[in-house]
């Protein structure tokens, strides 16, 4: 490579959004994700992918688990961890959180929207909870699950319309798909101010989650707790939940009705 070649600013926005690409591979379900995965989902060849990755590696934001094998390194978890927004509202809402799971000794959930997904923030569960699939960086489809039904009732009406542009993916026999089904739940949860999902997102769990607000009165996240769906008591879960999430709601400087 020469030296005009390496001062070239558009080879340099090229490789930068190359690599982002690369990066953006790593948002899935899996931690560990194979190079031939990332050629398969990038569309760029090996060499590239490869030559990409040694430098990512090189840069501590990406590590080599095996031969073929990677996965994010520490310091995209640090710099993930100091985004203002997210740090704010995860230092705000941890207390509550806590106290929740132990009022409820369940799964406790924090999440936010990104983009047509919800994004899990944070979880706080304890060895006899509900076993979950859910894990802090997971994104699943908003309309199947209690946070994300929470997050697309009080967001933008446009978020729901291309959600079902996209597409209502089905993650169990029970997960809702149509669109008058959800628009009428967008309502019953504005109305109650809670969502209930019942083994939507995974068999044999059940949820209550309730909404987040801003200082703008905007829903910035969601809180959920997920239980067995065998015990599932929303009577008694959807009040404790509510005041949880109105406790955040004045933390995070919303005001009040």
């Amino acid at each position: 490579m020469t030296d005009s070649e390496r001062s070239d600013p558009t080879r340099e926005s090229s490789v930068l959004l190359r690599g982002l690409a690369i990066l953006g591979c790593f948002d899935s379900p899996m931690p560990v994700i194979t190079a031939g995965a990332i050629v398969k989902q990038t569309g760029l060849p090996p060499a590239t992918v490869h030559r990409i990755l040694s430098i990512l590696i090189e840069g501590g934001a990406v590590e080599r688990v095996s031969r073929g094998s990677y996965r994010l390194g520490l310091k995209m978890w640090r710099l993930g961890s100091s985004v203002p927004q997210a740090r704010v509202l995860r230092d705000v809402a941890l207390p509550f959180l806590e106290d929740l799971y132990e009022t409820t000794h369940e799964v406790v959930h924090l999440a936010v929207r990104d983009g047509l997904e919800t994004l899990y923030i944070e979880k706080i569960s304890g060895r006899g909870a509900v076993s979950v699939t859910s894990r802090v960086g997971r994104r699943l489809p908003l309309h199947a699950t209690g946070p994300g039904k929470v997050l697309l009732a009080y967001g933008p009406p446009e978020v729901f319309d291309q959600l079902v542009a996209r597409g209502l993916p089905a993650l169990t026999p029970q997960t809702i798909t149509d669109p008058d089904a959800i628009r009428r739940s967008m309502a019953e949860i504005r109305r109650s101010g809670y969502a209930l999902s019942r083994e939507e997102s995974s068999a044999g769990t059940a949820s209550v989650a309730a909404p987040i607000f801003g200082s703008l009165r905007e829903i910035v996240a969601s809180v959920s707790v997920v239980v067995p769906a065998s015990t599932f008591n929303p009577r008694t879960l959807a009040p404790v939940v509510r005041a949880v999430a109105l406790g955040i709601s004045r933390g995070m400087g919303a005001p009040s009705r």
